[in-house]
């Protein structure tokens, strides 16, 4: 099983409230709530006992608080996406500098034109990523990522996705086994090895939790999930994030955990 030492975050800038969305009839962000959602979510990452490592606002960049998609870090290294989004591309450059933190030369590899990738696209269970095609993720994108994963010895393997932005908006790996899984995700193939959570269509937001350190964090306002993750028997830790879902943001987005 995983154990994780360190978190990434990035503050949420002012400029989110002009984030991408799917979902302009949520309203655009509040971002003094959102800054409040944002400490209360590093606390509870403090909770499972990680080093938050808080990276500044980036005003250019309207969604650059979703530090989960321009990079993906494994055990073995860490690899620089090129997001698939053009507003978003130039946020790859900005994290670089904080994941040379931890990793050396030797251990950073990147995604290069004409491959995007997504960290959103990527879903780690072991040593083996789940990476879903997407809208942002493309095949040659995918291409590179194996062929870097393979350098480490690691695997992966592709889901093509139907419905949803990126492959984690609507499956999770909680280890141990258990899936958080919901919509397209409940009949698909690629999965079916695992004990699968179903999670009801309405509150299919909340299929986007994360495992820190034996503790699951769950979005705030889903009982049913809440109960679901209780019931296979994890402590459970829950934050609004309120805010960030108007940008098609959810927990997983807002941190890059290793």
């Amino acid at each position: 099983m995983t154990a994780f030492t360190n978190v990434i975050v990035r503050r949420p800038a002012k400029s989110m409230v002009e984030g991408i969305t799917s979902a302009p009839e949520l309203g655009k962000p509040d971002y003094e709530l959102a800054c409040k959602q944002h400490d209360d979510y590093i606390a509870a990452l403090k909770q499972c006992g990680v080093e938050v490592t808080v990276l500044p606002a980036l005003e250019q960049f309207p969604d650059s608080c979703f530090v989960e998609d321009p990079a993906v870090i494994t055990r073995k290294g860490a690899l620089i996406t090129n997001p698939g989004a053009a507003s978003r591309n130039g946020e790859k450059d900005e994290i670089e500098p904080a994941v040379r933190q931890f990793f050396d030369d030797e251990h950073v590899a990147h995604i290069v034109a004409p491959g995007t990738l997504d960290g959103g696209d990527v879903m780690m269970v072991g040593d083996h990523f789940y990476v879903g095609r997407s809208a942002r993720t493309n095949e040659e994108g995918i291409r590179q990522f194996f062929e870097i994963l393979e350098g480490w010895g690691l695997e992966g393997s592709e889901v093509p996705l139907e419905h949803v932005l990126h492959l984690k908006t609507g499956v999770n790996y909680l280890e141990d086994g258990n899936m958080l899984v919901s919509g397209e995700f409940v009949t698909k193939p690629d999965f079916e090895q695992y004990n699968r959570i179903e999670i009801p269509e309405d509150e299919a937001y909340a299929a986007n939790c994360i495992w820190v350190n034996g503790t699951v964090i769950v979005p705030e306002g889903y009982p049913t999930v809440l109960a679901a993750v209780q019931d296979a028997g994890y402590e459970t830790l829950t934050v609004d994030t309120s805010e960030y879902r108007k940008l098609d943001g959810g927990l997983s987005c807002l941190s890059l955990r290793f």
